[in-house]
């Protein structure tokens, strides 16, 4: 299994404008290649092939004066930006053809210098190394001191080098784990429910409550705003600015990381299977809630869960977002009537009263399970008598069928009217 390690870095005055060089080399050679291709198609000329575009826009392009100074960098740092070129050509490509799943995927577009994220990569290719004294030392940039958090498992594939809107730099290891990390199996298993008010709803009466980080930094974000707007455009206290306003976003954006994977990881440790609703965050990001809903972050919750339950030999199931998980009845099976947001609480006909979040985590517990049994079919609700009043206008619609003599009653019925 592949994973993907990232600790902070500090690099020297001299090593920050050797890594702005090779940040803007990188881009110069995406953008060239883009270019290339998008001249190419404009001229009706056929499609230009990764290795015709690597020996255009760097071998021959290093011979000229314009671009000459692309030998200052890394070779492989200039082969990566062409490889995910490739890559975003080919998500392109395959979103549009059908073959690709999700959301459709844009055509790639020009980089510009002015992104709030910067980053190259290095291959093995490129030898670059972790030292004894803790040191990573890259080819014609230097050795980065790099703060250990913990040791990585294996030799790295590859280390991409970050820069984020704060300014800060980070170096992120892609390593492969051969090492069985399956966890003593446990007999529970858990149903989520993912909310506003509470974040998490587990099918057995835990609730977690929401933090907020987003609405808690709101005042300080608010100040920061204001003393933004008035700096003038283009003077360095406006990027000083700038800067204060995305390292308050990112301390934000890591507190939430932290207390997304410490949550994660509980639940991950203390049960056997974990089952999730399929939520459709964009739609949701279009409402009155959309702050609210983006500030929980439930899809990075949901992947560090699928991704831990993985490493760690656990199940991890999503359920349809269409199952109706809050309207079910989770001891008779009943879909009730469509309840608005400030009903918590309701009772069944059956008898039995439940409350909303802890119903709904039950129920996506039990189309989980329903859906790995069926191995990987959509969870649909189940086969459940109507009730009169929403019956069909159909005289024998009302009527439960709950065996094959009743439908053959029904049937001879309908052979003597006829």
């Amino acid at each position: 299994m592949q994973l993907r390690y990232q600790f902070r870095v500090y690099p020297t005055p001299s090593q920050q404008i050797a890594l702005a060089r090779a940040f803007g080399c990188a881009r110069m050679v995406f953008n060239d290649g883009l270019r290339a291709r998008q001249e190419a198609r404009e001229q009706g000329l056929p499609y230009v092939s990764d290795a015709e575009l690597s020996k255009r826009v760097i071998t021959q392009a290093k011979l000229t004066p314009e671009r000459a100074w692309l030998g200052e960098v890394s070779a492989v740092v200039l082969q990566q930006a062409l490889a995910d070129l490739n890559t975003a050509y080919r998500n392109f490509f395959a979103s549009i053809s059908g073959k690709r799943k999700g959301r459709m995927v844009a055509p790639p577009r020009f980089r510009s210098r002015k992104d709030n994220r910067q980053a190259i990569r290095f291959t093995r290719n490129s030898r670059f190394k972790v030292l004894d004294n803790g040191r990573l030392r890259l080819p014609k940039i230097g050795d980065l001191a790099v703060r250990w958090s913990r040791a990585l498992p294996s030799d790295p594939s590859s280390v991409a080098i970050i820069k984020d809107a704060a300014g800060r730099y980070f170096a992120s290891f892609v390593v492969t784990t051969g090492q069985d990390e399956t966890l003593p199996p446990v007999e529970s298993e858990v149903g989520i429910d993912l909310g506003l008010t509470h974040f998490a709803v587990l099918s057995d009466g835990t609730k977690v409550a929401a933090p907020k980080f987003l609405r808690c930094a709101a005042r300080r974000l608010k100040r920061l705003q204001q003393e933004l707007s008035r700096k003038q455009k283009g003077s360095a206290n406006r990027k000083k600015a700038v800067v204060k306003v995305a390292r308050a976003h990112a301390r934000v954006a890591d507190t939430r990381r932290d207390w997304q994977h410490k949550l994660s990881t509980t639940i991950i440790r203390e049960n056997q299977a974990v089952y999730v609703e399929d939520l459709c965050v964009v739609g949701l990001g279009r409402t009155r809630l959309a702050k609210s809903v983006h500030d929980a972050g439930w899809t990075s919750f949901a992947a560090m869960l699928e991704y831990k339950a993985a490493r760690y030999g656990r199940t991890f199931g999503r359920v349809d977002r269409f199952f109706p998980s809050t309207r079910m009845c989770s001891d008779c099976g009943r879909i009730n009537a469509k309840m608005t947001l400030n009903v918590r609480a309701w009772c069944c006909s059956c008898g039995s009263h439940h409350d909303r979040d802890v119903n709904a985590a039950k129920n996506v517990r039990a189309a989980g399970q329903a859906d790995l049994n069926a191995r990987g079919a959509h969870v649909r609700p189940g086969l459940v008598p109507a009730a009169r009043s929403e019956a069909g206008t159909h005289p024998d619609a009302a009527r439960p069928t709950r065996s094959v003599e009743g439908i053959s009653v029904l049937k001879a019925e309908r052979m003597s009217r006829r």
